[in-house]
């Protein structure tokens, strides 16, 4: 593309009004309301707005250049919680569960680490030392429960609940993001990817389980224990959004054959775009709504509007992606 044609379009993003709502929302110490993982406003967690993460990663979605000024204060924090600073104020909203707990400020940091991890990948950091240190241990921790009889049997029973073992270091969103953003580890460590596409490939439990982390008894949104995305026999993903964004990340390790419910789904996505490679599905009434917050960085990032057209770009833009990570040619029309 003709240079000055991309350096209009980066400015016209930077005047975007979804952007500009997300950096104005941005402190001078490079975070957002005070917390680094909500996706969205929680009492009980005391969690207000969307945290610094997810906005960071939203920005990234959008197109922001990564010269600007919100990803150059947000890299100084993140590189510093890859660190073994112990601070407790950079526990964040988790300072308060992990005061007194060694346990659980062990798991706070290492959440917080993966989550850095995969946020640092995604902005291009992947050959960075610090990063590139995190990152296998992050894997090797994977890698191992990968290769344990806990991946296969990861729940325990304690007072009649089902408790994930207190040993079990399963993938998470964020630590599959991180592989699927670091090509040069993928291959450093082509034996753990292919585990971790397996592994991704299968069916997640269905039943409810939880964590114990210290005292207290914590939800594990963040983990993936197989494949998270409910089809129907058609292939009709329940949360579309999820789904995307669950298939993108195994198109980008090279996982994406291993799966059949995500193959699937993708298929009947691919069934409903017209010839120009337009999602067209009948009877498309309003934007796919996100069950689970864990997308609100991908999906949506174009503004609705009254126009039939604006719930289809979307899903549209995540097929191209996907396509592309799967290495097909695409034309532009």
């Amino acid at each position: 593309m003709d240079p000055a044609a991309i350096d209009a379009a980066r400015q016209a993003v930077v005047a975007a009004k979804p952007v500009a709502a997300v950096v104005k929302k941005q402190k001078d110490t490079g975070v957002w309301a005070a917390n680094l993982l909500g996706l969205a406003a929680s009492k009980a967690t005391g969690v207000k707005d969307v945290g610094t993460i997810p906005q960071y990663r939203r920005l990234l979605q959008m197109g922001f250049p990564l010269t600007g000024r919100p990803f150059k204060l947000a890299d100084r924090l993140l590189f510093r919680l890859l660190s073994r600073d112990d601070d407790p104020a950079l526990l964040f909203e988790f300072r308060k569960m992990a005061a007194g707990d060694t346990h659980a400020e062990s798991w706070a940091r290492w959440v917080i680490r993966e989550a850095s991890c995969a946020t640092l990948a995604e902005a291009g950091h992947i050959e960075d030392p610090r990063l590139r240190g995190s990152a296998h241990k992050v894997a090797s921790a994977v890698s191992q429960f990968l290769r344990s009889p806990l991946s296969e049997k990861p729940f325990v029973k304690v007072a009649g609940k089902t408790i994930l073992h207190p040993e079990a270091y399963p993938p998470s969103w964020y630590s599959v993001a991180m592989v699927a953003s670091m090509p040069s580890l993928q291959r450093e460590r082509a034996g753990f990817t292919e585990r971790l596409g397996h592994y991704l490939a299968q069916p997640a439990p269905k039943k409810a389980y939880a964590l114990h982390v210290g005292k207290k008894t914590v939800k594990p949104q963040h983990l993936l224990l197989g494949d998270p995305i409910e089809a129907d026999g058609k292939g009709n993903a329940k949360d579309v959004p999820l789904a995307l964004h669950y298939i993108e990340l195994l198109a980008k390790i090279g996982a994406l054959h291993t799966a059949p419910v995500a193959t699937k789904v993708l298929c009947r996505l691919l069934k409903d775009s017209d010839e120009n490679g337009v999602w067209h599905p009948k009877g498309l009434r309003s934007l796919p709504k996100a069950i689970n917050k864990i997308t609100y960085h991908s999906f949506p990032l174009a503004t609705e509007s009254k126009s039939h057209e604006s719930r289809q770009v979307d899903v549209t833009f995540r097929l191209a992606l996907i396509a592309k990570h799967l290495g097909w040619k695409l034309e532009m029309v």
